[in-house]
């Protein structure tokens, strides 16, 4: 259907991403599913055609040799988080994930943020970030 918006990427950069020195946007540079175009996999921007109701979820994977942790974003705000501090201590590895509905305007653009300082497993497709239109308004 021409109304249909729905993407999955994944950030297969084949290292991991971070840690970095200030928070990065995060490329997912593997496009799996992009109907209706609305994900750029060379800015990492999603951006909204349709204003509407949208469904997002991230998930990653990361060693423990740094903190990890992603934000999802719409324009300059917050959405939700996803963290993990050592609390397993060495020798595990982290797996979190998180969703959000979110009200979207024509124009706005939402993506993942890579903290300062944290680190993803940016290989073998573990890293993900998808999202789609449940319903206009």
């Amino acid at each position: 259907m021409e109304d249909d918006v729905m993407f999955t990427a994944v950030a297969d950069h084949s290292w991991n991403c971070g840690p970095y020195e200030e928070d990065t946007t995060l490329i997912f540079n593997k496009v799996i599913t992009n109907i209706g175009d609305g994900y750029d996999n060379i800015s990492g921007l999603f951006t909204a055609f349709t204003s509407g109701y949208y469904y997002f979820t991230l998930f990653y994977h990361a060693g423990t040799e740094h903190v990890s942790g992603l934000t999802l974003m719409k324009n300059s705000e917050v959405i939700i988080n996803t963290f993990e501090d050592f609390e397993n201590g060495p020798g595990f590895t982290d797996n979190a994930g998180n969703s959000a509905f979110v009200k979207l305007e024509r124009g706005n653009v939402v993506f993942v943020r890579l903290p300062a300082h944290c680190q993803v497993h940016a290989s073998d497709s573990t890293t993900t970030f998808s999202g789609f239109l449940v319903s206009k308004t």
